[in-house]
């Protein structure tokens, strides 16, 4: 080696450490699985802190979808048809398994999940025309499943208020899911549509720790506020359950009582839980995460994980992926069963589907001008409703 390498060794810094970047759950932008060429952060003393953090102010795309009912094929989810009015969001959840979608756009599942947000503007009208259909059979449809609905955007864009319209308008029965207290300004729909038996809501809760909160899903709603929203839609007669979502050991697996018990007192009728997922990128992002905020527990957290996945970090099969396998399994198992049966919670995984979809109406649809033109039947009244 020579002398100009030897020095270039002994100066060459090494890759800048992973650091949290505020009101954001990922560590780092990291690499989707499409991409073909390799990056890695490395810190040339150049870069400034300030320069680090640049850039991840929240972008919102406004896109014009194609479609906008997903069907769902998964025999362990309770639910047939889903709703998504955003991709990406602004929540930042470590744990989110719908992160890996970003790698389909060519973006990260890490800050781009979380800052680089796509509205489908479009929704209302989507939902509208598929309604109409002639050939559509009405059943709950699960809004904000994949992404929130009530992320911090839609106070501005309201489209989930507005695709609620459509279906109070039809009497078409949903369900949603949420961590924002957002939902409560649409109770003056959901309150009325529960009294007909077509609206259900799911609130999802992972800890009581508010420290715990902020860095696991930085943006949505801290954990009192959404014990205060559970109560509040639970006195405007909406029935609510609550998702423990997701038990991860170690870090809000000693929480599972003690949630148990603050939900029920919220006014919650039922609970399930999911145990922590890993799928493709959410796997090295939440392990960047345990580094990051928790590092003297991180290899017990992911021994334990590693425990109830059949050694691997992450299990695919449908009969295990929700709850896990073996002893440690079994054991969250029993202790949420027992906690549940004592407090009176029932179980909530079919209630999206017990919804009543008999009232139907449906709507009318005046098709574009280009349409009438044309003569497509596509979007015209129905006469007989």
């Amino acid at each position: 080696m020579s002398d100009g390498e030897e020095q270039f060794e002994q100066t060459m810094l090494p890759p800048r450490p992973l650091q949290a970047t505020k009101g954001r759950g990922a560590i780092s932008n990291l690499q989707g699985r499409f991409e073909r060429d390799a990056r890695e952060a490395f810190d040339d003393g150049w870069e400034h802190e300030e320069e680090q953090t640049r850039g991840w102010k929240t972008q919102v795309t406004h896109e014009q979808a194609r479609s906008i009912l997903s069907r769902n094929a998964s025999p362990d989810i309770p639910f047939n048809v889903s709703l998504n009015p955003y991709r990406g969001c602004e929540h930042g959840c470590i744990y989110c398994y719908a992160r890996p979608t970003h790698s389909y756009q060519g973006l990260s599942p890490g800050l781009d999940f979380e800052s680089k947000l796509f509205a489908k503007v479009n929704a209302p009208e989507l939902l509208r025309r598929e309604l109409a259909k002639a050939s559509y059979v009405p059943e709950s449809i699960a809004l904000g499943v994949n992404t929130d609905a009530y992320q911090p955007c839609e106070r501005e864009l309201r489209i989930t208020r507005r695709v609620l319209e459509v279906l109070q308008e039809c009497e078409h029965p949903v369900g949603l899911i949420t961590k924002s207290a957002l939902i409560e300004r649409d109770i003056d729909i959901l309150a009325p549509m529960a009294a007909r038996q077509q609206a259900a809501v799911a609130v999802t809760i992972t800890t009581l720790d508010p420290a715990i909160a902020r860095s696991l899903e930085p943006r949505a709603a801290a954990p009192a506020r959404r014990l205060r929203t559970i109560r509040t839609l639970a006195e405007a007669g909406i029935p609510v359950g609550v998702s423990i979502s997701p038990i991860i050991p170690f870090i809000t697996e000693p929480e599972i009582e003690r949630l148990l018990e603050a939900v029920r007192e919220a006014g919650a009728s039922s609970a399930h839980y999911v145990v922590l997922r890993l799928p493709w990128e959410v796997n090295p992002l939440f392990q960047q995460w345990l580094q990051a905020h928790f590092p003297e527990r991180a290899q017990r957290v992911m021994n334990r994980v590693r425990e109830m996945r059949g050694g691997k970090d992450y299990d695919g099969d449908f009969s295990t992926r929700m709850k896990g396998e073996g002893v440690w399994a079994e054991l969250i198992r029993q202790r949420f069963q027992i906690a549940a049966a004592r407090l009176g919670l029932s179980g909530h995984s079919g209630r999206f589907q017990q919804l009543d979809a008999s009232q139907f109406r449906r709507p009318l649809v005046i098709p574009p001008l280009g349409a009438r033109a044309r003569g497509d039947g596509a979007g015209q009244l129905d006469l007989f409703g």
